[in-house]
């Protein structure tokens, strides 16, 4: 008979990863490894920017280290590009760290695209610019991956696929569909003027509305923007838009349509105690109004104006 086995033995202690029903080999492999060998991810839609956010990291990592590792996959030139991790890799390099703690991941082209998307869509704060083209490649890579092995599709059955993977796109995710597709919308707009999206100059709406013109035309709504110091309300830029399509939006059309913006209206009030100084008490309405038009069209005729 063999021998009881004792308590120690009887009992298998299970790692951390375990206890919270984390999968190694889902996770992959944790190791540190010299922060020179890491390259940022192809087209990586996120900035990096030294900001005040960016302030606050480096002061972490130089207090603490990195608490959360990088992920990272393989690359077949050497070295690991970075999925996930980049401000926290920057931080490391202000501070002169040397090693970095990065996760390992096994994930295909498209795979990793999604995860990078996936991750830094956490962040507080996104810029209009940074959630455009995260969406676009999440997006594409999903349509890559529902293409695979499938036969090739007639027109029709390839808008029903599109919109089937723009809701895939949006589950798990606070934007509708219907607003992930404006976000997409803004990868049409030229660098400048997706710039100014960026730092609120225009607004969201308007922004995508003018994605629908032509790169050529949205040159020429950024001299007329500059040269008339106004930006297109949405109405002004869904009028764009329709000048587009009609082959109409010239500089001149542009200047014509903006020059609305440049005139601010002035409300001016008199109030009634003041007007009727003036007036008999039974004096009509009709009959003040008359007076004081006549009366402002003899001043203009002699002192001139607009």
């Amino acid at each position: 008979m063999a021998a009881k086995k004792s308590l120690p033995d009887r009992v298998q202690l299970k790692g951390l990863d375990s206890l919270f029903g984390i999968d190694q080999e889902q996770t992959g492999q944790v190791l540190d490894v010299p922060i020179r060998e890491l390259f940022p991810f192809q087209n990586h839609p996120f900035k990096v920017l030294d900001d005040e956010k960016m302030a606050q990291t480096v002061e972490s990592v130089r207090e603490n280290g990195i608490l959360v590792p990088i992920m990272v996959r393989n690359r077949p030139e050497g070295g690991y590009e970075v999925i996930s991790g980049h401000r926290r890799k920057h931080a490391a390099e202000i501070v002169g760290l040397e090693t970095v703690p990065v996760i390992i991941r096994d994930l295909t082209d498209d795979e990793a695209v999604i995860a990078m998307v996936d991750a830094n869509l956490q962040r507080e704060e996104i810029l209009p610019s940074e959630k455009a083209f995260a969406y676009k490649m999440k997006l594409d890579a999903i349509k890559r991956q529902n293409k695979a092995g499938r036969p090739e599709s007639n027109n029709s059955r390839q808008v029903g696929e599109n919109l089937w993977s723009v809701n895939q796109l949006s589950e798990g995710n606070s934007d509708s569909a219907r607003t992930i597709q404006r976000y997409i919308r803004l990868t049409e707009l030229l660098p400048q003027l997706l710039e100014m999206v960026d730092n609120k100059k225009i607004k969201f709406n308007p922004a995508v509305e003018l994605s629908y013109i032509t790169p050529s035309e949205q040159f020429l709504l950024m001299e007329v923007m500059e040269e008339d110091n106004v930006v297109p309300s949405l109405s002004q830029a869904q009028q764009i838009k329709k000048l587009s399509q009609e082959k109409r939006c010239t500089k001149e059309a542009l200047h014509a349509l903006l020059a609305v913006a440049s005139i601010k209206e002035r409300n001016v009030v008199i109030k009634h105690e003041v007007i009727m100084q003036y007036f008999p008490a039974e004096a009509s309405d009709a009959e003040i109004e008359s007076l004081i038009v006549r009366l402002l069209a003899d001043y203009r005729k002699t002192h001139g104006g607009v």
